[in-house]
């Protein structure tokens, strides 16, 4: 989308310097003469933009690059620590919260644990995150970003719906903007998982305009799109829910209500009610043993540790377990690569501590299962370790959103 027929001149100062802004990000220091050319501004515009960066601390100058033949040119870079975002995770046992920097580095963190908190108290632990890192914060606060499951209205920052918290058309976004007077962005927790992938994840900028699907598989499973270098939500803000797609005919019950979710057969939870399952039914295998251990500690399941432990073991009931959970999610995997065409698929949560026998049994179900020329191409991978994806990828929001930061270039236009 490029600029509107009519812009104005804010609409115009705000193009423009979106555009020097990400040539500073993706390829600083820099000269303004090189700026201009990669953005297609005037070199009058570009240095009226950088002088105002450099004013309000956002840029500075860092000495002459090489000569070409005349006086060598003054470079300029971005100042990661200029302006700072909280980012906020909602995960499955845990809240975990971070001031990072434009690069989406780490500065300060607070957690505190959730499990078996209703709504209200879910809520206060949210506020308490934030007094905190507020509270000792240092420098310029662009805003908070929140990553939250369930099904999430972005331009709204409402929360439609999240069974784990039990939260119901819940305007997190406008409560914690009223409470901090500090611009809020609120995204689906995958969803933030996948901007966090496109901006920090790869080294090449060209490739933050081009597609990716980020899965996360964990007690919930849940995909963030990426298209264009844009997230995608959706007409109703539920895309890339398919852990609420019916797999499995005459399934178990999901939490959603309905039955044969992918969440039942897929999720961590489901892997570890099978497990635990075998485990009685097989009391001699390494999940039995694991199970009778668990039982004398005062449990009476195993955990997802202790499925790892038992496929690690070669066990033949963990490996059968996690076989089945790795292909489940391959069908869905087969049936995005069928409607998105997207080549770069990256999975992370909990479930990929399970390892190369559950990768290998999602890729190979994935690749069956997909159109034969176009199942070679794509790319079925683990995040690698780069921090809390979801934090990192709910600062994003912000730095998108108020800098133009790591966006596409269409993106960046249409602000």
């Amino acid at each position: 989308m490029g600029l509107p027929s009519k812009a104005t001149h804010q609409q115009t100062r705000a193009h423009n310097t979106a555009l020097v802004l990400r040539a500073l990000y993706d390829h600083g220091p820099i000269s303004r003469a090189e700026v201009a050319r990669m953005s297609g501004l005037t070199r009058t515009t570009v240095g009226e933009v950088v002088a105002e960066l450099v004013k309000g601390g956002l840029a500075r100058e860092v000495g002459r690059g090489p000569s070409t033949g005349g006086k060598a040119p003054i470079l300029v870079e971005l100042v990661d620590g200029a302006r700072h975002v909280i980012g906020v995770d909602l995960g499955e046992f845990a809240f975990r919260a971070a001031v990072v920097d434009l690069r989406g580095r780490e500065l300060r963190t607070a957690e505190r644990p959730v499990d078996g908190l209703n709504g209200a108290q879910a809520l206060e632990v949210v506020y308490g995150l934030l007094d905190e890192l507020i509270r000792d914060a240092s420098g310029v606060l662009l805003g908070v970003g929140i990553g939250t499951p369930g099904i999430v209205d972005a331009p709204s920052g409402t929360i439609r719906w999240a069974v784990n918290l039990d939260w119901q058309d819940l305007p997190l976004g406008r409560l914690v903007a009223e409470r901090y007077g500090v611009r809020v962005e609120v995204a689906n927790d995958s969803r933030a998982a996948a901007l966090a992938i496109l901006l920090f994840g790869d080294d090449d900028p060209a490739r933050r305009g081009s597609n990716l699907v980020a899965i996360k598989v964990g007690r919930g499973i849940g995909a963030g799109i990426v298209l264009g270098g844009e997230l995608f939500h959706g007409d109703g803000a539920g895309a890339g829910e398919i852990g609420h797609v019916a797999v499995e005919d005459d399934g178990a019950e999901c939490r959603c209500g309905r039955f044969g979710c992918l969440e039942t057969v897929a999720s961590s939870r489901a892997i570890v009610e099978k497990a635990t399952r075998s485990a009685y039914a097989a009391p001699a295998s390494a999940l039995g043993r694991r199970l009778t251990q668990s039982v004398a500690d005062g449990r009476d399941r195993l955990a997802l540790d202790d499925v790892r432990a038992a496929l690690a073991d070669g066990d033949p009931e963990a490996a059968a377990v996690v076989a089945a959970a790795g292909r489940y999610l391959g069908r869905a995997i087969a049936a995005l690569i069928g409607v998105l065409d997207v080549e770069r698929i990256y999975l992370h949560g909990s479930v990929t501590q399970l390892g190369a026998a559950w990768l290998g049994a999602v890729r190979d179900e994935a690749r069956r299962r997909s159109l034969g020329p176009r199942a070679r191409e794509v790319s079925i991978e683990v995040v690698p370790p780069m921090g809390d994806l979801v934090v990192r990828g709910a600062a994003g929001l912000l730095l998108t959103s108020e800098l133009g930061l790591g966006a596409g270039p269409a993106a960046a236009a249409a602000r």
